[in-house]
C-alpha cells in the first residue's frame, strides 16, 4: 500500500496517545428557549475547544459510540479570513507544531503542517466512530490525494467508500485563473466496510414526477413501464391480447417478456397493464409508485438541485445570524444527505470542526423530519463557538427569520461546555482539583475502555462490575489510602477477580 511521507510524521504519528485527558467544564444548558444551570441530558452538546483536546476528552464516554463522523477541515488553500486561517498558520497551530514537532517545523511546508494537524485527529475521530459508522469529510483539491493517503493508512484501504463530487456552485467565476471550480470531494470511509450498512437517498420530487397516472383505484399514482428484457427465456415469449382490440402482441426477436404467461394474466386480470392513450397500443406494465423502494441507491454525483450549493448555504446562515460571519457555510441539506444515508434516528453524530453549527442545523432539522433522536457533539476552538456556533443552533431550535423568511423552529436542546484543566498535573500525578467523579470515570475507562456509570452500591469504592472484574478506587483526596486486610474485609460485591487502585498496599 503506498504511504505517504512528510517532515513531522515520525513525530506525530502517535501523538494521540500524549494528548492529555482534560474535562469538559459546563457552562449553560440550553432548554425550552433559554439557559439554564443544570445539564439538559439531551446528549447535545457543543465544545468550545481544541479539537484535538476535545477529541480526547470525549473517549472516556464515546469510544467506539459514533455512528456518523462529518468534517469539513481548513482545506490548505493559502487564503486567510477572519474566522481561521486556512493555510494553516493560525498562531494556535504554529505553537502546537512547534512543541509536538520541535525544530523541524521550522522547515515544514504548508502541506506538512496541514498533514501534521490532521493525522492526530484523523486517529481519534477513528477511535470514537462505532463498529458501523462512518466518516464523510469535505476536502478539495489542494489537499485530496494527501488525505486519501492517510485516511487509508489511519481507517484502512479496503475502508474506502467512495469519493463524492459535490456541486457546489451552480454558476462559473469569470475571475478563475484556469479553471472555475463547480465542486468540492466529500471523501467516504467506513470503521468496517465489509459492515457498513447505507440507507438509500431519499427520492426526489424530479424522480417522482413521472409517477402521474391514477386510476382511483386505491393504488395511487403510476408510470408507464417496460414489460420486456433482452435475453431470450422460453417462459417468456407468449402473446399479450390487448382487451381493447383483441391485437396480440408477441416480444421482438431477441427478447421476451420480465414475467410468465400466467403472471400476465394476472396483471390483465387486475388492470396492471397500459395499451397507451388510445388504449389500442402494445403493453406496457403500470409501475406504482407507493410500490417502488421509497428510495435510491447513493450516487456519487450530488447535484446542487438535490442537496443545495455554497451560495444558498451562506443564504441560510445571514437569514439565522446576519453579518457575513462565514464566506462558505455548507448549505444544512447537504449535510441532512449524509446523515439520511449515514445514520438513523437514535444514533450520535459528531463533527469536530464545527464552524457556524450547520451539522447541528440538520440533526435537528431531521429529527424534526422524521421523529428522531439523533444526538450531536459539536467541537469549534474558535473564539466564535458561543455567539455563532451554539447561537445559531439557538435559534435553529426556536425558529428564525422574519417575514417571508421566517422558518420555524425544530425544538430541542443542548449543553455548551468549556475544556478544563487536565487529569494530569505535569509530574504525571492526578490532578485532584478536577473533583473524584472526573477521576472515576477516567479510572474506569482507562480499565474497561467503557463509558462509567455512578454506581448504587453499599461498596462506597466499588466503580462497577464488568468481565467478571470488580473494579475498585480507594481515594480519599485529604488521606492516603492502604489496601490492607481492613479494607479487603469491606468488600460486600462478589466477583471471580477484583481490581483495585489505592496509594499503597500492605502484604
Amino acid at each position: 500500500m503506498p504511504t505517504l511521507n512528510w517532515i513531522g510524521k515520525d513525530k506525530v504519528i502517535n501523538h494521540h496517545i500524549n494528548v492529555p485527558y482534560k474535562i469538559l467544564e459546563h457552562q449553560y444548558g440550553y432548554s425550552n428557549g433559554s439557559e439554564i444551570k443544570t445539564e439538559t441530558q439531551s446528549g447535545n452538546k457543543i465544545l468550545h475547544g481544541d479539537n484535538l483536546e476535545a477529541l480526547k476528552a470525549l473517549l472516556p464516554q464515546y469510544e467506539g459510540k459514533v455512528k456518523c463522523i462529518y468534517i469539513d477541515p481548513p482545506y490548505n488553500t493559502g487564503n486567510e479570513g477572519w474566522v481561521y486561517n486556512d493555510n494553516v498558520n493560525d498562531p494556535k497551530i504554529k505553537k502546537w507544531l512547534g512543541n509536538v514537532v520541535g525544530k523541524e517545523a521550522e522547515d515544514l511546508s504548508r502541506h506538512d503542517k496541514w498533514l501534521c494537524m490532521m493525522y492526530p485527529r484523523l486517529k481519534l475521530l477513528h477511535k470514537l466512530l462505532s463498529k458501523d459508522g462512518s466518516i464523510f469529510i469535505s476536502i478539495d483539491d489542494t489537499e485530496h490525494a494527501n488525505l486519501r493517503l492517510i485516511c487509508d493508512e489511519i481507517f484502512g484501504q479496503g475502508n474506502f467508500v467512495d469519493n463524492i463530487i459535490w456541486e457546489k456552485n451552480y454558476s462559473p467565476r469569470n475571475d478563475a485563473k484556469y479553471f472555475s471550480a463547480s465542486h468540492d470531494f466529500i471523501v467516504v470511509y467506513a470503521k468496517n466496510k465489509q459492515t457498513w450498512n447505507r440507507n438509500l437517498a431519499p427520492r426526489t420530487e424530479k424522480q417522482n414526477k413521472f409517477y402521474k397516472y391514477d386510476d382511483n383505484d386505491g393504488r395511487g399514482k403510476w408510470r408507464p413501464d417496460n414489460v420486456l428484457v433482452k435475453s431470450f427465456s422460453e417462459t417468456g415469449v407468449f402473446g399479450i391480447e390487448n382487451p381493447n382490440t383483441s391485437e396480440i402482441f408477441y416480444p421482438p426477436e431477441g427478447s421476451c417478456y420480465r414475467f410468465n404467461e400466467e403472471k400476465s394474466k394476472l396483471l390483465l386480470k387486475e388492470n396492471r397493464l397500459y395499451f397507451g392513450k388510445d388504449g389500442k397500443g402494445k403493453p406496457q406494465l403500470k409501475r406504482y409508485l407507493s410500490e417502488v423502494n421509497q428510495g435510491i441507491v447513493p450516487q456519487t454525483l450530488w447535484k446542487y438541485e438535490e442537496v443545495s450549493h455554497s451560495q444558498e448555504g451562506k443564504k441560510q446562515l445571514n437569514n439565522i445570524i446576519s453579518g457575513n460571519v462565514f464566506d462558505t457555510p455548507k448549505p444544512f441539506q447537504l449535510i441532512e444527505r449524509i446523515l439520511q444515508i449515514a445514520s438513523n434516528k437514535e444514533d450520535l453524530i459528531l463533527d469536530s470542526f464545527a464552524g457556524s453549527g450547520t451539522t447541528a442545523h440538520a440533526v435537528l432539522n431531521l429529527n424534526k423530519k422524521d421523529g428522531g433522536n439523533r444526538r450531536f457533539i459539536l467541537v469549534e476552538m474558535e473564539s466564535y463557538a458561543n455567539n455563532v456556533t451554539a447561537e445559531r443552533v439557538k435559534r435553529v431550535i426556536n425558529g428564525y427569520g422574519e417575514n417571508g423568511k421566517k422558518v420555524e423552529g425544530t425544538a430541542g436542546s443542548f449543553d455548551f461546555y468549556e475544556l478544563g484543566n487536565s487529569l494530569f498535573l505535569d509530574n504525571e500525578m492526578l490532578n485532584e482539583d478536577v473533583g473524584i467523579d472526573k477521576i472515576r470515570e477516567y479510572v474506569w475507562f482507562s480499565e474497561t475502555r467503557l463509558p462509567y456509570k455512578t454506581s448504587d452500591s453499599e461498596d462506597e469504592h466499588l466503580l462497577g462490575v464488568t468481565n467478571s472484574s470488580a473494579l475498585y478506587f480507594y481515594y480519599y483526596k485529604d488521606k492516603l489510602t492502604t489496601l490492607d486486610d481492613s479494607f479487603l474485609r469491606q468488600i460486600r460485591t462478589k466477583s471471580e477477580q477484583y481490581i483495585i487502585y489505592a496509594d499503597k498496599t500492605v502484604c
